[in-house]
C-alpha cells in the first residue's frame, strides 16, 4: 500500500508555481523554482516555456517533462502540506 496519495491533476498557474490536486483530496500551490538549482535532467527546465510543458503521469502519480525529468510525488505532498525540504 502507498502512503503517498497520487497526484490527478497539476497545472502551472504563474513563474513556476504549480496548482496540484492529489487523490486524497489535498490541493495546494507549490514553488518549484528550486528545482532551477538542479543540473542535469532540470536544466531545461530553465526556459518557462518548456517548464510549463510539465503533464501528470498517473501511473507515476507525479509530474514529468518531455525529457523524463520527474519530482517524487512524496516531494510534491511533503510541499504541499508544508513540510518540505527543497529536494527533488
Amino acid at each position: 500500500m502507498r502512503s503517498t496519495p497520487l497526484l490527478t491533476h497539476a497545472e502551472p498557474v504563474r513563474g513556476y508555481t504549480v496548482r496540484v490536486d492529489f487523490e486524497d483530496g489535498t490541493t495546494g500551490d507549490i514553488d518549484l523554482s528550486y528545482l532551477l538549482d538542479y543540473g542535469g535532467v532540470f536544466e531545461p527546465l530553465r526556459d518557462p516555456d518548456y517548464f510549463r510543458r510539465l503533464r501528470v503521469d498517473r501511473q507515476a502519480g507525479t509530474i514529468v517533462w518531455p525529457n523524463q525529468a520527474d519530482v517524487a510525488p512524496e516531494t510534491l505532498y511533503a510541499h504541499v502540506q508544508g513540510r518540505a525540504a527543497s529536494t527533488a
